[in-house]
């Protein structure tokens, strides 16, 4: 008894499963006969490139076509012929077990001399071409650039990067595809009518999620169902042949996360872990799940291109699901799931890093907006529109800004802003309206510099020959008569540290922009002693003291030292 995916092989371009993009422009080259001599069909494997060819072959040689149409008649004896295998002008060659350059020729470049039998074309279709070696593709590129009218080479490969260019260049290239879960559920709901069993359409879906685009491997999983159950599946007879699937599973668990409830997610992890299912894959699906969400929450149309398809069923739940939950709960679920997936090792308890995680988003009391995160914490400088928080187990009203703000470092800028001793996320929120002037940094800088002389010894030095030009709104303008001083005060850790050290002293979010001016003339009175706050506006004894800590100053800023 045929296997169903020999017993079920499309025999016209009608029955080829998915693949429009290449059955589109084969079918219009048949209907106006204009047929090129070589076809590359290059994707992965069981997707339809050797049945693909096959028809082609049937099609340019049937005997019986209809005029303007492409698919073959399969009732001359041409499509009989073809069909069965028999037919002498179809020859089919395995470059896998024919590589040599002997066979090549032996195989092809004798066979080409002879003209067709009884067909229009004698088709050479050549799998796994990139098995041939070297010399047998050399063997092979000269009859392929110039064949006999009534001879076309079409050239199936998996791996199309091992095929050399030259080859490549002459013959028509086309990329097969993945074929799609919708597709695969129809070619397999059409065999198992035909067969007359009864199956749910679920175990269907299951089936063609597993195969990953491959239809042979969909119809062989289904075959091996078909052999156990009869003619009426259940799902246990199904569960003995394709691994049960853990995507129902995942849904509930985001359910548990989205209502807070701790205990149903916990239960549910170990559960499957006394059912035997593999943890890491079950985070795997998690993720993919939490993505496509994530995905159709940017933009629909990013779905459709780059998220998986997970058949009818699975995608109502998921857009079901989708309503219930806001895009900044779904990416916080994705970071901590991401990073759980990556700290599974060999635990003592397995699964303690994932209820562990369980029980920390469901008891978070608010929802941070993640996209503001970023290296430094929240996105510096960026003012952004006035948007309340999302409140979870607090009033809403208790946040909510009715002006832009900025966020930075963790501090907020705006009105009504909540209570000092109210945290976010580990971040406290102060009110930090901007009320400096200019004049009282200048008068203060000092003590800026004592401070920043606690966290970095070295950027002391280099602040003390920069003058503080301007302050705009809240940008601190700090000139430099070098460009190193200025490069190295831009650097991102060293503008957040001083950054920090104002907002420590002046109680405001101040932001700092350094620029050089050549023109600028260093003076001993811009100078800053390496003194204690409280010593600095002590006067020197003596010129002779000035001068000398204007030495010991320049040398500390400039690495030198005094040689005469």
């Amino acid at each position: 008894m045929a296997t169903l995916y020999r017993k079920y092989r499309p025999q016209n371009f009608t029955e080829v499963v998915g693949q429009n993009h290449i059955k589109l422009i084969l079918e219009q080259e048949i209907k106006i006969d204009k047929i090129v001599h070589a076809y590359l069909f290059c994707g992965p494997r069981a997707v339809g490139k050797t049945t693909m060819a096959r028809v082609f072959a049937k099609a340019v040689n049937c005997l019986k076509r209809k005029i303007k149409t492409a698919d073959p008649c399969n009732e001359c004896s041409s499509c009989e012929e073809i069909t069965i295998g028999r037919a002498l002008d179809v020859i089919e060659i395995d470059a896998a077990s024919h590589t040599g350059v002997d066979n090549v020729r032996e195989n092809i470049v004798a066979n080409t001399m002879v003209a067709s039998s009884c067909s229009k074309y004698k088709v050479f279709i050549i799998d796994e071409v990139h098995m041939l070696s070297i010399s047998a593709f050399n063997a092979l590129l000269k009859i392929i650039e110039e064949p006999p009218a009534f001879v076309i080479f079409i050239l199936c490969t998996t791996e199309v990067h091992k095929v050399p260019a030259t080859i490549i260049s002459r013959c028509q290239r086309f990329d097969f595809k993945r074929i799609s879960i919708s597709d695969i559920v129809k070619k397999l709901s059409y065999i198992i009518k035909s067969e007359q069993v009864k199956i749910d359409k679920t175990i269907l879906e299951e089936i063609a999620r597993y195969s990953e685009g491959h239809m042979r491997d969909a119809e062989s999983l289904l075959g091996q169902i078909v052999t156990i159950g009869g003619k009426e599946i259940t799902r246990q007879e199904a569960d003995l042949v394709i691994p049960r699937s853990n995507l129902n599973e995942v849904i509930n668990l985001i359910n548990f996360l989205i209502k807070k409830d701790a205990g149903g997610g916990i239960r549910l992890i170990n559960k499957l872990i006394d059912d035997g299912i593999d943890l890491k894959s079950f985070l795997n699906d998690l993720v993919e799940i939490l993505r496509k969400i994530m995905l159709g929450k940017i933009s629909p149309a990013l779905v459709e291109k780059l998220a998986i398809e997970l058949g009818e069923t699975m995608e109502l739940k998921i857009n079901q699901l989708s309503q219930t939950v806001t895009l900044e709960q779904i990416l916080i679920y994705l970071e901590k799931f991401i990073q759980i997936r990556g700290e599974l090792r060999g635990e003592f308890i397995q699964q303690l890093p994932v209820e562990l995680a369980i029980a920390e988003l469901s008891v978070s009391k608010v929802t941070l907006p993640n996209p503001l995160l970023s290296g430094r914490g929240f996105i510096t400088g960026k003012t952004l529109p006035a948007l309340p928080y999302q409140e979870v187990g607090l009033n809403s009203g208790e946040i909510q800004p009715s002006q832009p703000f900025i966020v930075r470092e963790g501090i907020y800028n705006g009105e009504n802003p909540p209570s000092p001793s109210l945290s976010r996320g580990g971040l406290k929120l102060t009110k930090t309206l901007l009320n400096v002037s200019f004049e009282q940094i200048i008068d203060r800088w000092n003590e800026v510099l004592a401070k920043i002389k606690q966290y970095n010894h070295s950027l002391s030095f280099i602040l003390r020959v920069c003058q503080p030009r301007s302050l705009d709104n809240d940008q601190l303008c700090l000139a430099f008569k070098y460009k190193f001083h200025r490069d190295r005060v831009s650097e991102n850790n060293i503008k957040i540290l001083v950054e920090k050290v104002l907002n420590q002293i002046f109680n405001a979010s101040i932001m700092v922009n350094a620029i050089v001016d050549e023109n600028m003339e260093v003076a001993s009175s811009k100078l800053v002693s390496d003194e204690p706050v409280e010593l600095i506006n002590k006067q020197p004894d003596s010129k002779n003291e000035n001068q000398s800590d204007l030495i010991d100053n320049l040398l500390k800023t400039f690495g030198g030292k005094v040689v005469n």
